[in-house]
């Protein structure tokens, strides 16, 4: 080798165990993110307002009523891929599908369901503060039809002057029917799987 010219052997890449630290690091998080999802996996998230059709394997009732409770069983379960949970109502209470294959999700305000791996997503839809409920300041209670949802009780709410504040109570959590709960004030809100809540601004 003559003086002022570089060998070809100090153009290798230095061997991994003599890099610093920091830039393994930043190797080993760049083959992670690159990396291809196995198959069958999905980045979507457990919805409310959404079912999954597709045959159960197993069902079974949900004494809590929560949606997570589903999910959580899901996790346990080796066989499972996807989870529906649909909420109590007249004709009999919560009950929880398991599924071996994951189908598309569609808006049903019947269910809430997700893929293996994935939580439940409550979001605040249209106005409404999905499973969240505002106790308290009630100065009207309307016992709605069977079929009702949550935009029903947030009208009303609208309707009146005096409402800041209304609750929408799913039914086959207290009664055969659903509940609509008017408030003078905004009580503060608390996560609970029976409820649609919302804010008259």
């Amino acid at each position: 080798m003559t003086r002022g010219t570089v060998s070809d052997e100090s153009r290798l890449p230095a061997p991994l165990s003599l890099l610093p630290r920091h830039a393994l690091l930043v190797i080993v998080l760049l083959v992670t993110v690159m990396a291809p999802l196995p198959a069958g996996w999905s980045t979507a998230h457990a919805q409310v307002g959404f079912d999954r059709g597709g045959a159960a394997y197993t069902t079974f009732p949900v004494r809590s009523a929560d949606p997570a409770a589903c999910a959580a069983r899901c996790e346990r379960d080796a066989r499972c891929r996807a989870w529906s949970f649909a909420y109590p109502t007249a004709e009999g209470g919560a009950v929880c599908r398991l599924k071996a294959q994951v189908e598309a999700a569609k808006a049903d305000p019947c269910c809430a369901s997700g893929v293996k791996g994935a939580g439940v997503t409550e979001t605040n839809d249209g106005g409404g503060e999905v499973g969240i409920d505002r106790a308290g300041g009630d100065y009207q209670t309307l016992d709605l039809a069977a079929e009702a949802t949550w935009q029903v009780c947030k009208a009303a709410c609208e309707g009146e002057s005096r409402c800041r504040a209304w609750t929408f109570l799913r039914a086959g959590y207290v009664g055969p029917t659903p509940r609509c709960y008017l408030k003078t004030r905004i009580p503060p809100p608390r996560k609970r799987p029976c409820c649609v809540s919302g804010v008259v601004k």
